[in-house]
């Protein structure tokens, strides 16, 4: 099989519109939640979430261009523009038949949907729909106008399985290089979903916190008093290139993929299986496919959103693979800083495992101070502040409802 690396970046994020200041924000362990700012939130059980900040689209696009799209997939151009130019490749050069997109997002246009249908509710019935409704409101179009900017007329299309919706899409990007069918692929995901919608229909779920009174401590993975997730927005891209590809033209390799595994709870609508069985699985696979034992890992990003059922379920299964007591292991969970960017999660947990193997850092997992009795005291969450360590091989877990599971093994370049 051909081997496949990392050779671009790009993010705008809860804490920071690019790579480097989400970075910095994210391991001096800064929260980006707030009060919500898109829409007037007093009716509503939750008032805050982790908006994506200072974006002017202006700033990226032709206002005309821009009104062609929802801001799922305005974030998507920002962070893949961002890889691309991190990436180095030459576009004038490169075969662009050879490089291709997958992204993803678990809403898609969820704004537009929401502003087209309300519009609608206010007249008499007319149907006076925009004729960029449908084109901004699949989930497919982001990948779509990637590949039309740069001209890549590679593999294009997006995957959906929830909350593990990125990494999955990371996972087939990985896939599709290594069976020869490109050579360069842009990969990661997208949402926007902190509307009255989306914080309305999650909140019904009972699955976002309603700590209006402490937003920036919400996120609590972990903690006893934790109450639920809160709402996270943005873009993540990597740039997946096969090894050799990459070497050729002098690229700058981050880091490489070596494993991804994908399972099914085939338990319940919304919940994670009790005992992690999944979640176990996709960590098994992984680590099968990276050709790695347990004992290998060194960081575990988990999925960890703060809710009181999810963090137990994946706590189980952290312990069936890893033991009691995994001394070599760091985890964090760092949806306690980001907030949870849904459909986007695996991506920017992919981002923060790859710079994580880079820079030998470890994130905090914040917030957490009351530590729940179901977590044994054993494993090292990485409370408070980052540590310094050696870092050769990361882990990225992501659940998503009706049981989707996605683990990303990353590891550190070697020649």
């Amino acid at each position: 099989m051909r081997r496949v690396v990392i050779t671009g970046t790009g993010a705008i994020t809860p804490l920071g519109n690019n790579v480097t200041d989400f970075w910095n924000n994210l391991i001096a362990g800064k929260s980006g939640a707030a009060n919500i700012t898109r829409f007037d939130t007093t009716k509503f059980k939750t008032h805050f979430a982790c908006e994506v900040k200072g974006y002017d689209l202006k700033n990226h696009f032709e206002v005309k261009e821009a009104r062609k799209m929802d801001l799922f997939t305005q974030y998507a151009m920002v962070a893949a523009t961002q890889a691309v130019e991190d990436s180095n490749m030459n576009l004038e050069k490169i075969n662009k038949r050879r490089v291709g997109v997958i992204w993803g997002s678990g809403n898609g246009g969820f704004l537009t949907f929401q502003e087209q249908v309300t519009e609608f509710n206010k007249g008499d019935g007319t149907p006076r729909f925009s004729p960029f409704f449908i084109p901004k409101v699949i989930p497919d179009i982001a990948a779509g106008w990637i590949s039309m900017k740069y001209g890549f007329m590679g593999p294009n299309f997006i995957t959906v399985s929830a909350c593990a919706t990125s990494t999955t899409s990371i996972i087939e990007a990985f896939n599709y290089i290594r069976w020869n069918k490109a050579d360069i692929i842009i990969a990661g995901g997208s949402e926007a979903a902190i509307n009255e919608s989306g914080i309305g229909g999650f909140g019904a779920l009972k699955a976002l916190s309603t700590r209006n009174d402490s937003p920036e401590t919400a996120s609590r993975p972990f903690d006893e008093t934790r109450d639920g997730f809160v709402m996270g927005e943005g873009g993540v891209a990597l740039v997946l290139e096969e090894y050799e590809h990459a070497v050729a033209r002098g690229a700058k390799i981050y880091a490489e993929v070596v494993g991804g595994g994908m399972s099914a709870d085939a338990y319940h609508l919304t919940s994670t299986h009790p005992e992690g069985e999944g979640a176990l699985l996709g960590m098994q696979l992984a680590l099968e496919e990276a050709n790695l034992k347990p004992i290998e890992v060194d960081y575990l990003n988990v999925h960890a959103t703060s809710t009181p059922a999810g963090d137990e379920s994946e706590t189980k299964s952290v312990v069936r693979l890893f033991g009691e007591n995994p001394t070599h292991l760091n985890i964090s969970a760092t949806k306690s800083a980001t907030g949870h960017l849904l459909g986007a999660a695996g991506a920017i947990e992919a981002l923060i495992c790859v710079l994580a193997v880079q820079n030998n850092i470890v994130p905090p997992t914040i917030n957490t101070t009351k530590r729940d009795a179901l977590v044994p005291a054993s494993l090292n969450l990485t409370l408070g502040t980052k540590i310094t360590k050696a870092i050769n091989v990361a882990m990225s877990n992501t659940f998503g409802f009706g049981g989707h599971n996605a683990t990303l093994v990353i590891k550190k370049f070697l020649n």
